[in-house]
């Protein structure tokens, strides 16, 4: 759960310690018949404390790429991001949000709320996927996205140019899209969670940071990405889209050094498998 919501929002996993320690997240080099070159790198969103990400592997990846390619390229401009978020999320007339969960969960509801330091009638105008997102947020109190691995590789460009996937409105609009029973079973989902949020997190961030891709996939079964119509749209399908950016870059003999969220590196349908169905060499460095 806590894999995708972070990822679209890019400001929603706890540390690997109480002071910055070095991280082995996965890194995988990409090679074609023709000479093309390209890195593959995992990363996570948010973090609570500043993790050491960066290895020998990694900084030579680095070197050797002529640009960068993220989901979003602009995450530092908080202002921006609240804007895209605030005029999708609003539409007047919205059913009181207790009657878009369970009757079972409503209590939770309530007191996901009440910890927000909102009110019920607050989200009277707010679509049920954004209802969602902010409430997950409320529920992963140890976060923040300016710590997110996404970020500092940015940070490490270097002058080389940064290239973005998808961006914030794009992410977001995936969410916009949702036929209104999807956005319900993420509300549901969201309010499930509930307190548990923060340590999946925590168990989600140790993966991560050991560089875990068989943990991680199996958390991308679960959840959220168990529902077969969001596993489609939050996860197979961007997947796909970014295969066909990427492989572009690839033809115009340039050397991306990729960098995006470490679940969609995951299992037969991750970037890695889906390179290797389209003939290139694959090969995990760290």
């Amino acid at each position: 759960m806590r894999i995708i919501t972070g990822l679209l929002l890019a400001l929603l996993l706890a540390a690997c310690g109480p002071k910055p320690e070095p991280a082995h997240p996965a890194l995988w080099l990409v090679e074609g018949t023709k000479g093309e070159k390209a890195w593959l790198f995992g990363t996570i969103h948010s973090l609570p404390r500043p993790v050491q990400w960066r290895s020998q592997a990694v900084d030579e990846a680095l070197r050797q790429s002529d640009r960068i390619v993220v989901e979003i390229g602009n995450l530092g401009d908080d202002a921006a991001m609240a804007e895209i978020f605030g005029r999708l999320a609003r539409s007047p007339g919205q059913p009181p949000l207790a009657e878009r969960v369970k009757p079972e969960l409503r209590g939770g509801l309530n007191a996901l709320i009440e910890k927000s330091g909102m009110k019920p009638g607050d989200f009277s105008s707010t679509e049920t996927w954004a209802a969602a997102l902010m409430l997950a947020r409320v529920g992963d109190r140890e976060l923040d996205g300016k710590y997110g691995v996404d970020r500092a590789v940015i940070d490490a460009a270097d002058g080389k140019p940064v290239i973005a996937l998808e961006g914030a409105e794009r992410q977001l609009g995936i969410f916009d899209r949702l036929p209104e029973k999807e956005q319900r079973d993420l509300l549901n989902l969201v309010v499930a969670d509930g307190d548990g949020i923060d340590g999946e997190s925590k168990r989600l961030a140790e993966i991560w940071c050991k560089g875990d891709m068989k943990a991680i996939e199996a958390e991308t079964r679960v959840g959220l990405l168990a529902d077969p119509e969001l596993r489609e749209a939050l996860f197979t399908r961007r997947n796909q889209v970014w295969i066909g950016s990427i492989t572009a870059i690839l033809r115009q003999e340039q050397r991306p050094f990729v960098a995006v969220g470490a679940a969609h590196m995951a299992g037969s349908e991750g970037l890695p498998a889906l390179l290797e169905g389209r003939g290139y060499k694959v090969t995990r460095i760290q």
